[in-house]
C-alpha cells in the first residue's frame, strides 16, 4: 500500500516562501507520476504542479515562475518550492502519486494515492 505524508506547510506573509515535502513509502515499480494539488475553502480542488517518471513537469498558469516541483528518487520524496507567495495561494495542499505513468497529467484519475494534506496560509 502506497502511503504519502506531506510536511512543510504553515503561515507566511505575502511574498514569502515555503517548501513542501512529501515522503512516499510502499512503492513497487519505478514508473510513477507525482504531483501537488490544492483546495481552498469553498473551492474545487485544482492541480498545481505534476512531474512524470522521467522528470517532465507541468505547472498551473497561476504558479508558473513562482513554484518548482522536484523529486529525489533516492529519498522517495517529492518537493514543492513555493516563492513569491500570494494570499490566493492559501489552501490545503495534497501530494499525489500515480503508478504506471510516464508523462505527467492533470487528470485526477491518474493519481489513486493521496496524502492527508498540509495547510498553507498566506496573509496580505
Amino acid at each position: 500500500q502506497v502511503q504519502l505524508v506531506e510536511s512543510g506547510g504553515g503561515s507566511v506573509q505575502a511574498g514569502g516562501s515555503l517548501r513542501l515535502s512529501c515522503v512516499a513509502s510502499g512503492y513497487t515499480g519505478s514508473r510513477y507520476c507525482m504531483g501537488w494539488f490544492r483546495q481552498a475553502a469553498g473551492k474545487e480542488r485544482e492541480a498545481v504542479a505534476v512531474i512524470g517518471s522521467v522528470g517532465h513537469t507541468i505547472y498551473a498558469e497561476s504558479v508558473k515562475g513562482r513554484f518548482t516541483i522536484s523529486k529525489d528518487n533516492n529519498k522517495n520524496t517529492l518537493y514543492l518550492e513555493m516563492n513569491s507567495l500570494k494570499p490566493e495561494d492559501t489552501a490545503m495542499y495534497y501530494c499525489t502519486a500515480g503508478p504506471g505513468c510516464t508523462w505527467p497529467s492533470w487528470r485526477e484519475e491518474v493519481y489513486p494515492y493521496w496524502g492527508p494534506g498540509t495547510q498553507v496560509t498566506v496573509s496580505s
